[in-house]
């Protein structure tokens, strides 16, 4: 398996426009090469020009989980390309974008290596409210958690709206609508047990590859509920408490 391969193959697929069957319909593929196939991803794409802004973090949620059929958490890189302004559109071109709330963390020092929930909580600047767009590279979502992986755990934009404080994200209550419609209620102890226990675990999996988290970087901390379609003409909006709105659409 030639991860640069692999990561070509993927990109051309969202170049052109078109979806995937997973990969593992095909090969056997284990997580540590799913990761190596992402690595090479994020370095075409810093090649041409996107810089690194933070990482996401997958299926810290059992909502999330139980949609897709994945057992355990995974992560994956967030480029300046995936930032969309609060109440923005998605770019042209995804495939099958959809949106789930989370609540972010922006760093404020270095991460490298496993960390408790207080000492990432020390090493933040402030919490965030969050919307992530996902966009499977793979036909109607079927994939194995090596596929997703992979393809950068779906990640294909963020939208950063408040500041939210950092005691009590885990009591934190978010409200998802669709087009005015309820789309799902979770709290932040949806992203396992609370959003920084996420970014312990990040930390430690980045510096077996090589990574660490550094200062500045945002890292959204998984989906709190299932995620909704954003088909044209649909706007998605995410309501935390006491913040303001955070939004996204799709143009038609």
């Amino acid at each position: 398996m030639n991860p640069e391969h692999v990561a070509r193959t993927l990109l051309a697929a969202r170049r052109n426009g078109h979806t995937l069957d997973p990969l593992t319909d095909r090969v056997a593929l284990t997580l540590e090469q799913a990761y190596r196939v992402q690595d090479a991803v994020t370095a075409e794409r810093l090649r041409t020009g996107q810089r690194m802004v933070g990482w996401k973090l997958g299926y810290t949620s059992a909502a999330m989980r139980a949609q897709m059929g994945i057992t355990e958490p995974n992560c994956g890189p967030l480029t300046d390309a995936m930032l969309i302004p609060d109440g923005g559109a998605v770019p042209l071109g995804l495939l099958q974008p959809r949106v789930e709330p989370e609540i972010g963390l922006r760093l404020r020092r270095r991460l490298a290596g496993s960390a408790g929930v207080e000492e990432v909580l020390d090493a933040c600047e402030t919490g965030l409210a969050c919307l992530e767009v996902v966009d499977s590279v793979f036909t109607g979502y079927r994939f194995r958690l090596e596929d997703n992986t992979a393809d950068g755990s779906s990640a294909a934009g963020v939208v950063v709206g408040d500041e939210l404080p950092l005691d009590g994200l885990d009591a934190l209550a978010v409200r998802l609508e669709r087009n005015g419609e309820p789309g799902g209620e979770a709290t932040g102890a949806a992203a396992g047990g609370h959003p920084a226990a996420g970014v312990g675990w990040l930390a430690a999996r980045l510096a077996q590859r090589g990574h660490a988290l550094e200062p500045g970087q945002l890292v959204i901390t998984g989906g709190l509920t299932a995620a909704v379609p954003l088909e044209p003409g649909d706007e998605v909006c995410a309501v935390f408490a006491g913040s303001a709105p955070v939004s996204v659409r799709r143009t038609r």
